[in-house]
């Protein structure tokens, strides 16, 4: 019966694998194996203060396992327990010198340490015990495109795909074209991936590639159809989901900077280039009203779904200080979570508009009425830098890879400001700044 667990925790049915490790714990309530297989499967799904109590639990029965104090160790990382993660990896690397994941997990909590030159260090190391490594190559990947390193990283982005951080993968008889000739002439399927705001920031590669000669096909997820529409750019255009006309080439937009071998230098950064559609923007312009104080369009959070989002998002309550600023503030979120509901029906200081926000076509005709966008690391972001709208982005401590390290600037969107945590999780010093420098900015604008 251990072996069929075992078989399905490695196929990856969580749920019955688990279930089975419970009814042999039953019989085998001390078994460490099977408590570090269960606090695994919990780190697997994310339910990280289970895998802590799990994992100590069997480490309790026997110290010396480097895979439980692996597990424990992610799942203190996933909790932000960053100094007591690395006490784990440390110890499972010691028990087991040659133990590549390990090396590998060490190296992202060093990194969300700002600790770089040891996280590449551990990733390079697990690499180096295990070149097919997709995982160490990936994080790997992340770092050096956090550096600026796009040569290196870029390519080693694509190591994404075998340990599925890059989803959904797309299968076509066609040749998957990554920049190894010039597309002129061919016609070239762009696709989606990942996130929305992956998929705004990277459309812009049509552009080059439309000027290289190749003709487009663009495939939009859903919410993007309308306004992947307003590019500029000769192409045929569909809803994910539609018949796929014939075509010689495909490639994931997140491959595009890579096919296009763009530097910190090449970054093709004209903006705008997606629109607000003019009709639009007239309905909310009627909706809104007179204008009597200047508006600024907020999202505070993202989708709860992302791995990163109990870092990227905000509590709204936590931008009180800014709420109180002479300033028509406007909700761009298009769902609001059910404590920061209760803030905004407590607080009065934002409008909200969740019910006509049908698309991002609509929060583009909203943002282009906004005379600011303040947004966390999330679409609304990107969309209002492809808009070559005045955007505020907020970044935790360790950013995503595309904001970079130590600027305030960002080569990507010419018309964003980055305003950083000063330290691990502080927010505050980060609503300080943007209420002085929102302050500032009225004070000129009065006088």
């Amino acid at each position: 019966m251990l072996r069929q667990a075992e078989a399905l925790h490695i196929s990856g049915k969580l749920d019955a694998a688990a279930a089975s490790y419970k009814k042999l714990l039953q019989a085998l309530p001390n078994n460490p194996a099977l408590l570090t297989n269960l606090g695994t499967i919990a780190c697997q799904k994310r339910r990280d203060e289970d895998a802590v109590l799990l994992t100590e639990r069997s480490l309790k029965i026997a110290p010396d396992q480097p895979s439980a104090l692996n597990t424990r160790g992610n799942a203190l990382k996933n909790l932000n327990r960053l100094a007591e993660a690395l006490v784990c990896f440390d110890r499972a690397i010691a028990l087991k010198p040659d133990f590549a994941e390990a090396y590998s997990n060490r190296g992202i909590a060093l990194q969300d340490l700002i600790r770089l030159d040891a996280a590449l260090a551990d990733f390079e190391r697990a690499i180096a015990l295990n070149p097919n490594f997709a995982q160490a190559c990936w994080n790997k990947a992340l770092l050096k495109l956090l550096l600026g390193d796009y040569a290196e990283g870029w390519a080693l982005y694509e190591w994404g795909w075998p340990c599925f951080e890059r989803r959904p993968a797309k299968n076509y008889r066609q040749d998957l074209w990554l920049g190894e000739f010039a597309p002129a002439g061919k016609t070239l399927l762009i696709h989606p991936e990942q996130g929305l705001g992956d998929f705004v920031q990277f459309v812009r590669y049509a552009a080059l590639l439309e000027q290289a000669g190749a003709k487009l096909i663009i495939e939009a997820p859903a919410p993007l159809r309308r306004l992947v529409a307003s590019l500029a750019v000769p192409c045929t255009l569909l809803e994910s989901g539609e018949p796929l006309p014939d075509f010689d080439l495909h490639c994931p937009v997140m491959s595009l900077p890579l096919a296009c071998k763009t530097t910190l230098e090449t970054i093709p950064a004209q903006t705008p280039y997606l629109f607000a559609d003019e009709a639009k923007r007239l309905v909310w312009r009627q909706r809104l009203g007179e204008k009597l104080k200047p508006r600024v369009g907020l999202a505070w959070s993202g989708a709860k779904g992302h791995k990163n989002d109990h870092n990227r998002s905000i509590d709204l309550k936590k931008l009180a200080d800014l709420l109180a600023l002479p300033v028509e503030f406007h909700s761009l979120q298009t769902e609001v979570r059910p404590n920061d509901a209760a803030f905004l029906a407590e607080s009065g200081a934002v409008f909200t508009h969740e019910n006509l926000l049908e698309d991002f076509s609509d929060t583009a005709a909203l943002l282009a009425e906004m005379d600011l966008i303040i947004s966390v690391d999330t679409s609304v972001a990107h969309l209002a830098g492809a808009l070559g709208k005045p955007v505020w982005i907020l970044l935790p401590y360790l950013p995503d890879f595309r904001w970079l390290l130590d600027r305030a600037d960002s080569p990507w969107y010419p018309t964003a400001k980055l305003f950083r945590q000063p330290a691990f999780n502080d927010w505050a010093g980060v609503v300080t700044e943007l209420v002085q420098q929102l302050s500032a900015g009225l004070e000129s604008a009065g006088g």
